[in-house]
C-alpha cells in the first residue's frame, strides 16, 4: 500500500486517511507462524523413528512478558498468515499516522500563532 502525504494536513485529515487505510485490514493478528517438527507419543511411530517427526503449525504470540503458542491446523495456516501480514501492515500505518498527526498538529499550531 502506498502512503501519500498531504503537505498541509489537519488532524482531521489524518484521522480520515487512517480510517480509510485500515478499512480493509481484516482479519488481523500479531505474532509469528511457524512450522515445527515434533515427535508424537505413539510407540514405534515410523515418522518419529526416521527423525522426520510430525509437522504442525504454531502461532507464537506475546502476552505481557509471556510467550504463548497456539496450535494451528494446516488448513488454517494460510488465513492466519494473512492475518499476521495485515497486523504488520497495521503497525506500519500506526507509525505513519503518528508522524503525520504530529506534523498536522505542528502546522495547526503555527497557523494559530500567525493570527
Amino acid at each position: 500500500m502506498r502512503i501519500y502525504m498531504m503537505t498541509d494536513e489537519t488532524p482531521e485529515d489524518v484521522k480520515r486517511w487512517f480510517r480509510t487505510a485500515t478499512n480493509d485490514l481484516w482479519p488481523i493478528a500479531a505474532g509469528s507462524l511457524s512450522l515445527r517438527r515434533s515427535p508424537c507419543t505413539r510407540e514405534r511411530c515410523i515418522l518419529c523413528e526416521s527423525n522426520k517427526g510430525h509437522l504442525s503449525y504454531v502461532l507464537y504470540v506475546k502476552q505481557g512478558n509471556r510467550r504463548l503458542s497456539l496450535y494451528v491446523p494446516t488448513e488454517l495456516a494460510g488465513k492466519i498468515q494473512q492475518a499476521i501480514d495485515n497486523g504488520r501492515q497495521l503497525q506500519d500505518l500506526i507509525v505513519e499516522a503518528g508522524k503525520r498527526y504530529t506534523r498536522a498538529l505542528k502546522t495547526q499550531r503555527r497557523a494559530g500563532k500567525r493570527r
